[in-house]
């Protein structure tokens, strides 16, 4: 990655940095903001080149919005998306969504989002959670009831999905709870 010989960091630099993080990442505006002052950072301690980037860093993120390039909705909707998937519940994502510089609004729509497609989207992401770490009905070993209850508190889960889910039988019974009204 080439500086200009005055050691300063341009536009061209910075975009190639942007587009090259793109390329393997989505990433919400703010986390894109956050990597690119991060990398000049490492790459000058001169307070004078530092800001005159993170002005150019601004305008390109600026640019990427209005392009498109950059959406934060549809960013945090995917992301919310593929996290319930995995198992977590929706305050986890909730404040994922906050860590990756997501505003209050973008999250709010995407958890509601969610909350649309499954009226009980934390009692889902629960049963996926006990499938994926093997607890409750699908166990391999003898039940140690507080010890998977912790992890389901660990994980973020209420007590209230947590006993939901152990207190199934097997893995036609979670099937079944995901089917009743209750999710």
């Amino acid at each position: 990655m080439a500086e200009t010989k005055d050691g300063s960091i341009g536009r061209g630099l910075i975009e190639k940095w942007a587009l090259g993080y793109l390329e393997r990442f989505a990433s919400s505006a703010e986390n894109l903001r956050r990597v690119l002052r991060r990398w000049v950072r490492r790459r000058t301690s001169d307070p004078e080149i530092a800001r005159q980037a993170g002005t150019l860093i601004d305008e390109l993120v600026e640019r990427y919005r209005d392009s498109g390039l950059i959406d934060d909705a549809a960013y945090a909707a995917g992301r919310a998306r593929n996290r319930l998937a995995r198992g977590e519940p929706l305050r986890k994502i909730a404040a994922g969504l906050a860590a990756k510089g997501v505003d209050a609004e973008d999250r709010a729509a995407a958890l509601a989002a969610l909350r649309e497609t499954m009226p009980d989207a934390d009692l889902a992401a629960a049963c996926t959670f006990a499938r994926r770490r093997r607890l409750g009905p699908f166990r391999r070993g003898p039940p140690d009831r507080q010890r998977e209850l912790a992890v389901f508190a660990r994980a973020g889960f209420a007590r209230r999905e947590a006993e939901a889910v152990l207190g199934c039988a097997d893995p036609e019974a979670v099937t079944a709870l995901l089917a009743s009204d209750r999710c």
